[in-house]
């Protein structure tokens, strides 16, 4: 008979190695906790403040499957190694029972203290314990890097066989829903009163790269205008009527805009001639600057600063005029509604006890959707009006009433064929009915 081939490890020698293997499985659970879940931006600005782990902990990021393939291929090692030790030494004393007792001795072990207890630590910490680990995962990488990147190859051939290609790639869109996810979820829970402002103003930085100049402007039946040809006292007198310290000026009809009149350098020029009598309008006022209402506004805010201009005048592909942007519709854009004593009273929005809303037809369904956290589509119109025509496909009359998109809206007042205003039943005002 041949001789039965058995291991007989001491109890003594296996418990510490078993120790070991749990202690080395649960480094290697932190560091792919770690290494998967750091900020890398929060990495970049302590690297830039001058902090050498942030540096390591960057170029791990920029290597992150090689880093957690080395560390996924240590943690199954030992934790596979703890299990044949205790199973070797467990068989050697129970016999065949020995396997059984094993597998729920280390699976026990292996679960709680290299699997669980490292993770939520790392979880709950991970910039900090990457910050702390890194060094060490960069020795690990060394040592296990070249057979992980072997095993990563022998993956992805099969990965190949099953129709899957596992490349690496960067998807801006992602990123971006990333950076909207990470926005929504600033300051939840902490009963930061400023949070849903500060939310408010990130999200729309972000929407500057998405929005036109069409979705902010003075629409051209609201623009006011001044007939260049007028009397100079008469033009002065426009501008002293008027909210605005730039108006654009026209000859012959509106949309053939030639100049845009300052207040400051107008009454500057009264000042100089000693009455409006003398004033000589051409001089004074300066060229327009033309834009396509398709400029998307980071564009603009960007031409803005580099131009030194605060007034732009839209207009369409056929040159007609659309109306005109400023700086300041960009910026309230992204900080909201900035009133200052020269402002003329604004139409709005009046919420009513019942819960309701009466809106004036011209309001930007994205200053509503920002204002109440809405999320009607701002994709099929710039106003609220618009998107009501949109729904009926008809020029309501008075008193009809639409629900749609969870919303119901009662026309109000017309003004020809335009919706001047009407009431918005949001959802919850709805149910609170009901």
């Amino acid at each position: 008979m041949e001789p039965e081939l058995s291991l007989h490890l001491p109890l003594y020698v296996a418990a510490p190695l078993v120790v070991l293997c749990l202690a080395l499985g649960a480094y290697m659970s932190a560091a792919e906790t770690a290494v998967t879940g750091a900020s890398r931006p929060r990495m970049h600005r302590l690297a830039q403040q001058g902090s050498q782990r942030a540096v390591v902990v960057n170029k791990l990021l920029d290597r992150k499957d090689e880093a957690v393939g080395a560390v996924l291929l240590g943690n199954s090692v030992v934790n596979i190694l703890s299990a044949s030790l205790t199973t070797a030494v467990l068989t050697s004393l129970f016999g065949a029972a020995g396997v059984v007792y094993a597998t729920v001795i280390v699976g026990i072990l292996v679960v709680i203290f290299a699997e669980v207890m490292p993770k939520t630590w790392a979880l709950l910490r991970a910039d900090r314990v990457a910050l702390t680990l890194a060094p060490s995962i960069v020795v690990t990488l060394a040592i296990l890097g070249p057979m992980a990147r072997a095993v990563a190859w022998i993956s992805r051939i099969f990965l190949r066989l099953l129709g899957v290609h596992a490349t690496l790639a960067h998807d801006a869109e992602e990123q971006a829903d990333v950076l909207r996810g990470a926005i929504e979820l600033h300051g939840s829970g902490q009963g930061d009163d400023d949070a849903p402002a500060e939310k408010a103003m990130l999200r729309s930085v972000l929407d500057l790269g998405d929005r036109t100049v069409s979705d902010v402007m003075t629409h051209r039946g609201n623009v006011v205008l001044i007939d260049a040809d007028d009397p100079p006292d008469e033009i002065a007198a426009h501008m002293l009527a008027a909210p605005y310290t730039r108006i654009p000026l026209y000859r012959g009809e509106p949309d053939n805009v030639v100049g845009v009149l300052h207040a400051k350098d107008l009454f500057r020029a009264v000042r100089a001639a000693g009455g409006t009598a003398e004033v000589k309008v051409d001089e004074i006022m300066t060229a327009p600057w033309f834009i396509p209402e398709s400029t998307i506004l980071f564009n603009q805010l960007q031409a803005f600063r580099a131009r030194h201009e605060h007034f732009a005048i839209v207009v369409d592909e056929y040159g007609a005029l659309r109306g005109i942007v400023t700086l300041e519709d960009i910026i309230e854009e992204i900080v909201g509604d900035i009133e200052d004593e020269h402002d003329a009273i604004k139409r709005g929005v009046v919420t009513r006890e019942d819960g309701s809303l009466i809106c004036q037809g011209d309001v930007p369904i994205h200053d509503l959707n920002r204002e109440y956290g809405w999320t009607l589509p701002e994709d099929i119109a710039i106003t609220i009006a618009g998107l009501v025509l949109h729904e009926a496909r008809r020029i309501p009359e008075v008193g009809q009433v639409y629900a749609f998109h969870g919303f119901r809206f009662e026309i109000l007042k017309r003004e020809g064929t335009r919706i001047a205003e009407l009431r918005i039943v949001p959802p919850a005002a709805i149910q609170a009915a009901n």
